[in-house]
């Protein structure tokens, strides 16, 4: 344990969660514009589950995948956004100190699990892809499904031990996070106002660094190795195809990533007001919005099977 965390005398019972400071008439059209997009968000996810769940063409490795992602995202918006939502209407605008550190647990557990998702998704495309004579014996059903089961289960242990250390550090008085939800930095950042955290902001940053940059390297490795296969393909139809799937997956990874960089390799490195909120609002709540639409616009099966349990609704 790290020296700053033996002193647990809490004297913040609550914390205040700032969200987006404006007048009562903008709250209200904030409230309504991010229902709609949560809205949206479960929707799409939700038709994505159905449709691999009704149509058996798709009960193959990639699509079981893309349906516990959607899944995923299901459980990620729900985080975050109904405390977002409830927080516009709120004229006091707090959240308890227990209430504060579970939805930190469960964000970055849930982030973390994005992560490892996104990575299986690309060892996935590697496979299918790079190794095609052995895809069918080396993904498996029953490997998918505990590849799956590994993401939810090391996603939920990651973070675990950085949000008990940080739920250990004395918050003596300041109270008022800028932000729509409790987050990393501005937790670290509070927590500094009353004692020096070096040691916690080390070992926050350094898990974040290497969740982070681990996965992404690689993905962007698979991914390379993928496009260079693609590129060698005879027909131009299995170049279209590949590329089609490959590039939906790519600008997932690209828009999670591009934000989360921004935010968490540093947490609670004085990053510029209000930026981190715009980043966070970024990953956690418009690209669960986007992920449906970039992954069945450009899949035929998938937008075959979305008419199916549009159709039958």
């Amino acid at each position: 344990m790290t020296p700053e965390a033996r002193n647990t005398s809490h004297t913040v019972s609550y914390f205040i969660l700032l969200g987006f400071p404006c007048r009562w008439e903008m709250q209200i059209l904030l409230f309504s514009i991010f229902s709609v997009t949560y809205i949206l968000t479960l929707l799409g996810n939700v038709a994505i589950v159905c449709a691999v769940h009704r149509d058996h063409r798709l009960h193959t490795p990639m699509y079981i995948l893309l349906a516990n992602f959607s899944f995923l995202e299901i459980c990620y918006v729900n985080s975050d956004v109904p405390n977002m939502l409830a927080n516009f209407l709120s004229k006091t605008k707090t959240i308890s100190f227990a209430q504060c550190f579970l939805q930190l647990y469960f964000f970055f557990s849930l982030g973390t699990t994005e992560c490892l998702f996104l990575s299986i998704m690309a060892y996935d495309r590697f496979l299918a892809i790079c190794r095609p004579l052995h895809y069918p014996t080396t993904m498996t059903i029953k490997f998918c499904r505990s590849l799956v089961l590994f993401c939810w289960v090391y996603g939920f242990l990651w973070f675990l031990i950085p949000v008990i250390l940080v739920t250990q550090l004395p918050f003596c008085g300041p109270n008022v996070i800028d932000d729509f939800l409790c987050d990393l930095g501005p937790l670290l950042a509070l927590a500094s106002a009353c004692v020096p955290v070096p040691g916690t902001v080390l070992i926050c940053g350094t898990m974040s660094s290497l969740l982070i940059f681990a996965t992404f390297f690689y993905i962007i490795g698979s991914y390379t190795l993928v496009l260079r296969a693609v590129m060698q393909v005879p027909s131009a139809a299995g170049r279209r195809k590949a590329f089609s799937t490959c590039s939906s997956h790519l600008a997932v990874v690209f828009l999670f990533y591009g934000s989360v960089m921004m935010t968490y390799v540093s947490p609670g490195s004085g990053q510029a007001e209000g930026m981190q909120k715009f980043t966070t609002l970024f990953y956690s709540v418009l690209t669960p919005l986007f992920n449906p639409m970039i992954y069945s616009l450009r899949n035929k099966e998938m937008k075959d099977a979305l008419k199916k349990v549009l159709g039958s609704s």
